[in-house]
Parts: structure tokens; C-alpha cells; sequence
């Protein structure tokens, strides 16, 4: 289940998303995740949705990789779910022993479990088809405007980079070390939720020290290449926009214009 966990990996493949600038790939982001929380109703879900899939179908990258994320976070959806159906006061539906299901929670069930699917995969996408430096290069110009006031931009980039990279790194060293335990004996499949959480409690002090590990491995990597700060620091391949950057600028705005008139603010 952890290996199904698709935030902070990058899928390599020929697409047009993967030839973007850094920058365009953030901005798009977020100007999905602004309008996916500002959909409210069928119609704009529906502009949100068929420009979600057109994307995927431009990156190249298989929609079952894309959605095997989902798995890992399937019970929390439930939670949300029920949660949201439950505990919404509103016209009744339906009633069963302690149980109440209004209107407004059926609607705030699925909008918040259909918000929750789509931030995933619309957020995992930039993640996919961005390397880590891409992300920090593109990170560092996008925030340029802060350095300005004195805020660090290059060293708030890299930290971002570098905390987004080690998601899957960490995954996969839990993994070993539940696989490494599980062959002493350990069981963390069977029983209720509460009895598999508390087995994951020795699972802590191995990560946290592998974790540890890493980092400072990585500092001596990066102290070992001279690396002192963003200050006077070039790259070798530094970002410009192309031809493609600006048409992707233009279907972007004119998503955002699609999705106002749907909404009735245009």
C-alpha cells in the first residue's frame, strides 16, 4: 500500500508536460486547485473534470499509475465521506437508528470526496512530470519577487524540493523495514484499525533514524559539492519560456475564462 502512494515521484516520459517550464506547470496548478474548490455545482465539476483528464491524456502518464494514489488514502475518503453525510444538519432524507442523512450532507459528501479524488491527481501530476530540480528552479523564480523583502527564496525552494523528494524515499524505507520486521514475526495485517496502528508504533524510532541518516548524508553530499546558499549560484540550464510555454499560458487563462462564465461571475 505505501509503494502505491504517488506524490513526490517522477514518471519519465516523452509529452508535452513533461516539456514545460516549471513555472507554468505551478501556476496551472494552482489555478486548478482554486477552481476546484470553487466549483459548487455539476457544470463547473464538469469543466474541472474534462480538463483534468485532458492533461492526464497529454503527460503520457498511465491513468492507473495515476490513480493507484488513491488507494493509500481510501479509508480517509470514507471517513470524510461519512463524516460530511452524517453530521450535516439539513432536509432528511433518510434515518436509521442514530443516523441522519440530509440533503446538504449528501452534497457535502460527494463535493468534498470528488474535491479530495481531484486535488490528488491534479496535484500529482505536476509532481510526476517535474524532476526535483526542475521543481526547486522553477519554485525559485516563481517566489523571486520575495527576495525584495529578504526572504531566502533559493534556500525556501530547495527545502521544498527536498521535503516533496523524500515522500517516496521514506515510503520505500518504511516498506523495507515493515518487510524486515514482518520476516521477525511482526503482523501488521490483521486486526481492527486501532490494533494496526499501534503496531506501527515500533516502526517510528527505525524510520526516524534512517530519516536522520539520509539527511545527513545528503548535507555531506552537498557540502562535499561546495554548496553554501543561493547567493552568486548560476545553473546550467536556466529556465526560459518557449513558443509552448505561452501557448500552455493561453489555454490556462482561457480555462480560467471557460470556468467564470460557467460560474456566472462573467
Amino acid at each position: 500500500m505505501l509503494r502505491e502512494i504517488t506524490l513526490g515521484q517522477y514518471y519519465p516520459a516523452k509529452s508535452v508536460l513533461h516539456s514545460l517550464d516549471p513555472r507554468v506547470k505551478l501556476f496551472s496548478t494552482l489555478v486548478f486547485i482554486i477552481t476546484l474548490f470553487a466549483a459548487n455545482n455539476v457544470v463547473l465539476f464538469a469543466v474541472v473534470l474534462l480538463t483534468l483528464f485532458g492533461i492526464i491524456k497529454m503527460s503520457h502518464v498511465p491513468f492507473s499509475f495515476m490513480i493507484k494514489g488513491l488507494r493509500s488514502i481510501i479509508v480517509l475518503l470514507i471517513i470524510a465521506g461519512l463524516f460530511n453525510l452524517f453530521l450535516t444538519p439539513g432536509k432528511t432524507l433518510a434515518s436509521f437508528w442514530i443516523f441522519t442523512i440530509s440533503d446538504v450532507g449528501l452534497k457535502n459528501a460527494v463535493l468534498m470526496t470528488s474535491r479530495m479524488v481531484l486535488l490528488i491527481i491534479g496535484t500529482s501530476i505536476m509532481t510526476l512530470t517535474t524532476t526535483p530540480n526542475q521543481l526547486t528552479d522553477g519554485l525559485e523564480k516563481s517566489l523571486g519577487f520575495l527576495k525584495k523583502v529578504g526572504a531566502p527564496v533559493h534556500e525556501i525552494s530547495m527545502m521544498m524540493s527536498i521535503a516533496l523528494r523524500f515522500i517516496p524515499i521514506l515510503i520505500e524505507e518504511t516498506d523495507k523495514i515493515m518487510k524486515a520486521q514482518m520476516a521477525r514475526g511482526a503482523d501488521f495485517e490483521t486486526g481492527g484499525l486501532i490494533k494496526k496502528a499501534k503496531n506501527m508504533v515500533p516502526l517510528l524510532v527505525p524510520l526516524f533514524v534512517s530519516a536522520f541518516r539520509r539527511a545527513n548524508d545528503l548535507s555531506f553530499a552537498m557540502e562535499a559539492r561546495c554548496y553554501n546558499g543561493g547567493e552568486g549560484r548560476t545553473k546550467m540550464r536556466p529556465l526560459k519560456y518557449s513558443s509552448l510555454d505561452q501557448r500552455a499560458y493561453i489555454c490556462v487563462f482561457t480555462y480560467i475564462i471557460v470556468f467564470f462564465v460557467a460560474k456566472g461571475l462573467l
